[in-house]
């Protein structure tokens, strides 16, 4: 993984920071993605998918390098509208392809929570 650092981002339940989180939840992605049968559906999907996947990883180091305030939210907002876009192909690809919905369940939670941690640093930020 990539040097990253922001003093901005607090390491996440004692665990990863959110650069890792986020790092982590990609690679999770294109190695569930990988892993799909290739068939017309799936590939028009997963091509969306790794668009907005590999979006929200650019734009989460974006966000780390940035000098304002607002450059930050701007960065985080589309970080977290990518991610909420991921997880819809996601659900979609969860729900025709069933035999890989119990390996969907965790990485959709971790998306969610993703979302979840993404908004409160949105929110954190424009309270301060």
């Amino acid at each position: 993984m990539p040097q990253i650092s922001n003093t901005t981002n607090k390491t996440i339940k004692g665990k990863y920071d959110i650069h890792e989180r986020i790092y982590n939840f990609i690679l999770r992605v294109i190695t569930l993605v990988n892993a799909l049968p290739k068939n017309q559906s799936n590939q028009i999907i997963t091509a969306q998918i790794l668009r907005c996947v590999t979006s929200m990883g650019a734009n989460d180091q974006e966000a780390d390098g940035t000098l304002t305030k607002k450059d930050f939210l701007h960065c985080y907002t589309i970080v977290r509208k990518e991610n909420k876009e991921t997880i819809f192909w996601l659900s979609l690809i969860s729900d025709t392809n069933l035999s890989f919905k119990p390996r969907m369940k965790d990485v959709l939670q971790e998306g969610r929570e993703i979302v979840a941690i993404i908004s409160s640093i949105i929110n954190n930020t424009r309270s301060h």
